[in-house]
């Protein structure tokens, strides 16, 4: 039988606390608040708070507002249906507003 010396009956003791001790560090990190790798779900805005995209409809509902927009690819215009504080808006790039509006009034 190997001999360890006389503190033998420690290293099983001390080697548990350090792998609980690395075990509650991770998890501490892991699960702390503030920095999640997880998005955080998006916050309305008014609609001139898009950035350059401009508000071509205001659809009564987003189901409604689904239907343009998939219109509008269809088109291949890119359309985006934002949440806005005032409800639903279907939102272009600038350079496809006039395409847009006459792609919806057909």
């Amino acid at each position: 039988m190997p001999a360890w010396g006389s503190f033998s009956f420690a290293y099983g003791p001390i080697v548990a606390l350090i792998l609980v001790g690395a075990l509650a560090a991770f998890l501490r990190w892991a699960f702390r608040r503030g920095s999640s790798v997880v998005a955080a779900p998006a916050k309305p805005g008014t609609a001139d708070e898009y950035g350059l995209l401009v508000a071509i409809a205001s659809p009564p509902t987003y189901i409604e507002g689904e239907v343009t927009r998939r219109r509008l690819e269809d088109g291949g215009i890119r359309a985006t249906l934002a949440s806005t504080l005032d409800g639903p808006r279907i939102m272009v790039w600038p350079g496809d507003e006039a395409r847009a509006r006459a792609l919806l009034t057909r």
